[in-house]
């Protein structure tokens, strides 16, 4: 490999491997394929890569899955090929939908489950400083749910390639009380 296309795919690669999303070793199939102006077969990119043949084979079907990487026919060949995607707009789409928005949601599940409970305990007797404590959490819950609702419309608009405005999840934040001096 040449020393460009060295510095790209190792660039790619520790990049990818912070992401949370890819491997490093996918993030560097996918910087190798990126710069190669034909398709290539899981042997090329194992010996460009050093890698071993099954190593690639793994590592690309999450690419693939990803939508990052896709499977082609080469004329002449019964071996697969591979090509990365270029158009990132639509790879984006895709992360966002299924990595960061199911994030999201976990997060608004967890509140809305810990809100039940609170409505639970809200049914018996509770002393003065429970009663506190319970208002405390709402405000804090409520605010959480107000801004990752926000976030996972946010992120649901740009997956299905609609406008969004910044603003909306500005508008949620200063709905937030201001932090008081508890240490948290």
């Amino acid at each position: 490999m040449d020393r460009p296309t060295g510095i790209f795919v190792d660039g790619i690669g520790a990049a990818a491997a912070t992401s949370g999303v890819l491997t490093q070793l996918q993030g560097r199939i996918f910087a190798l394929l990126y710069l190669h102006q034909r398709p290539l077969a899981l042997e090329e990119i194992a010996v460009e890569l050093e890698q071993s043949k099954s190593n690639i084979s793994v590592n690309i079907r999450g690419l693939v899955e990803w939508h990052l990487v896709r499977r082609t026919h080469v004329a002449g060949s019964r071996k697969d090929h591979y090509e990365a995607a270029t158009d990132f707009w639509r790879v984006m789409q895709e992360i966002m939908e299924r990595r960061f928005r199911w994030n999201l949601r976990q997060v608004l599940a967890t509140v809305a489950e810990t809100e039940r409970a609170l409505t639970e305990r809200h049914g018996r007797k509770q002393d003065a400083s429970e009663r506190v404590t319970a208002g405390f959490m709402t405000k804090r819950l409520g605010a959480l749910r107000a801004f990752f609702a926000a976030v996972d419309a946010g992120v649901g608009a740009f997956a299905q390639g609609q406008s969004f405005e910044p603003e909306t999840v500005k508008n949620v934040l200063r709905m937030v009380p201001p932090r008081t001096s508890e240490r948290s």
